[in-house]
């Protein structure tokens, strides 16, 4: 198993930047492509972005491509998402994921390991 804790989280004003975090601990992290998701309380995951093993692939919601830049840091067991021009829409508690293998994938239910998430809250 791997074990996921998110951080960076918190409350910032619209047009604004926030560096999430996810650190990993158990199993060898390189073996895991990562996710971030995001979802408000009564409504589905949405998609963010993800990133293979070894960081050389990265994909993107189509909406956020160009705002967002996710990478990692294999050495420190950890994934980042820098988030930039925030926007009110984006108000939403944000989980990383992890899967094994090498590719990054959109696909919610390929991921087998989640985080409790971190609550990002951008006010207008």
């Amino acid at each position: 198993q791997v074990q996921l804790v998110e951080s960076g989280g918190g409350l910032v004003q619209a047009g604004g930047s926030l560096r999430l975090s996810c650190s990993a601990s158990g199993r060898t992290f390189s073996n895991f492509a990562v996710g971030w998701f995001r979802r408000e309380p009564g409504t589905e995951y949405e998609f963010v972005a993800s990133i293979s093993r070894g960081g050389g692939m990265t994909l993107y919601a189509d909406s956020l491509q160009g705002l967002f830049t996710i990478s990692r840091v294999n050495a420190k067991h950890t994934v980042y998402m820098q988030m930039n021009i925030l926007s009110p829409e984006d108000t939403a508690i944000y989980y990383c994921a992890a899967r094994e293998g090498p590719v990054a994938t959109m696909a919610q239910s390929w991921y087998a390991y989640w985080g409790q998430g971190t609550q990002v809250t951008v006010s207008s």
